[in-house]
């Protein structure tokens, strides 16, 4: 009778060290890079649609192939970023999104604290079949960013490394 409460101690003391452990194992683990951003409209971000309102991020490390932890007030998403690269566009944080097919889409996501620019995959636009292609030339009168007038930025607020 006495073996089997030393018996019963001995394994609640060995499940709760185990405990502790993890936590300890999970406590090192840190963030590279977080931070929170608004959207103003429903965005589509890699394969995920994300409805417009508040999130916040967190990027856990550079080994895990720059995943984004995306937490919203309505869906929660895990975005990975299809390359990354070192030049970086923005002196500050932010989200570059394009128009594309009446859809706001996340292109790049500039990151000057890490160095780093994220490419994002966008569906492509879907071709007419053959067409003759003839060059026309700009008006005189119109100016350079027109064409990117579909283009957007979001501000992200970075919490840093």
């Amino acid at each position: 009778m006495i073996w089997a409460r030393h018996l019963k101690l001995i394994a609640k003391v060995g499940v709760a060290a185990l405990a502790v452990g993890a936590l300890a194992t999970n406590g090192n683990a840190q963030n590279i890079y977080e931070g929170k951003f608004t959207l103003p409209s429903e965005t589509r971000w890699g394969s995920a649609t994300l409805p417009a309102g508040n999130y916040t991020f967190v990027m856990s490390s550079a080994s895990s192939g720059y995943r984004l932890y995306l937490r919203g007030e309505k869906v929660n998403a895990i975005i990975m970023a299809a390359a990354a690269d070192e030049k970086v566009v923005s002196g500050h944080a932010q989200l570059n999104l394009v128009d594309m097919a009446d859809t706001q889409t996340v292109e790049t996501f500039d990151a000057p604290e890490l160095g780093k620019t994220f490419l994002y995959s966008t569906p492509t636009q879907k071709h007419m079949g053959r067409k003759e292609v003839h060059q026309k030339t700009l008006p005189q009168t119109a100016t350079p960013t027109q064409a990117s007038e579909n283009r957007t930025s979001i501000v992200v607020q970075a919490a840093g490394r």
